[in-house]
């Protein structure tokens, strides 16, 4: 009967087929598994290649010397406030801008500390000094290096009275930071005059003294000019503004930084002199200093 000879020929077509099929199923499974290989290596390589492009960007906008933002991440960060600050005047919550300072720090004496210590020894004093500096600010606000012992402040949400408030720490850490020791023996005791150096430092309040980021570096560097004048360890507001008046820790104005900030121990004379502050001054909250993750604080 023909059945019989059909299912012999049925069969032996068929042992072809599913050898093929079972070749093919090894090739497809050998092929997802170098898939799989290939998936997993260049993950591997991409998270390689964020790492580095995370350290080149810590780099690009870090200051070398002090670890502290440098001057074109101060530029990048001021325009971006700068934008916010337009954008709440924008908007239907505000009726004006946001409040923002800049403050402008130049610090003097480090002449002699060249001299005395040479160039690698100051290099390291003012980085001591920038971390501690960084110390005085909240995470919100940004300190970086403006050129030389010149440093830079972008304080956003806050107002003339809030600058002042911060102006007056600043100064007052320059006068009494503890230097690095290099000696074996017993640290000396500190000078009751401070420790050599001083600061001078110019405020700028947006919209006040302008809404563009030249036009406020102009006004506190004006500002910077009158307090160095004025024999520096002191700040000015800018001339413009008219801000020569003491300032008192106990306004009810303000926004609510600014206010946060009264809280602080200190004379809020515009050119404080000597040493007026009794008590050392305590960062509520400590601002990390040349993250990106903080710009990105």
């Amino acid at each position: 009967m023909p059945t019989p000879l059909l299912v012999h020929a049925l069969a032996a077509l068929s042992v072809p087929a599913l050898a093929g099929t079972t070749v093919l199923g090894l090739r497809l499974r050998r092929a997802h598994g170098e898939a799989a290989d290939r998936e997993a290596l260049l993950h591997e390589r991409v998270a390689e290649l964020e790492g580095r492009c995370a350290e080149l960007e810590r780099t690009a906008s870090c200051d070398p010397l002090t670890g502290v933002w440098n001057y074109r991440h101060l530029q990048l960060t001021l325009d971006r406030e700068i934008e916010r600050a337009r954008r709440a005047e924008q908007s239907d919550q505000q009726d004006g801008p946001r409040p923002l300072a800049v403050l402008l720090l130049e610090i003097a004496g480090f002449d002699a500390i060249v001299t005395e210590h040479g160039r690698a020894r100051a290099g390291a004093i003012l980085r001591d000094l920038a971390q501690r500096l960084a110390m005085e600010i909240r995470r919100a606000d940004t300190l970086g290096r403006y050129s030389g012992e010149e440093f830079l402040v972008i304080l956003p949400d806050t107002g003339a009275d809030g600058a002042a408030q911060v102006a007056e720490r600043l100064v007052w850490s320059v006068r009494r930071h503890l230097l690095l020791d290099w000696s074996s023996g017993p640290r000396e005791p500190r000078p009751a005059r401070g420790n050599g150096l001083t600061a001078a430092v110019g405020v700028a309040v947006l919209p006040e003294d302008g809404t563009h980021a030249a036009v406020l570096l102009r006004a506190a560097d004006r500002a910077l000019a009158e307090a160095r004048a004025a024999g520096g360890d002191c700040w000015r507001g800018s001339p413009r503004a008219g801000r020569h008046e003491p300032v008192t820790s106990g306004t009810e104005g303000g926004s609510t930084a600014e206010r946060d900030r009264s809280e602080k121990p200190g004379s809020l004379s515009p050119c404080a002199g000597g040493d007026p502050l009794a008590q050392p001054v305590i960062s509520q909250t400590p601002a990390t200093v040349a993250g990106p993750g903080d710009g990105l604080p």
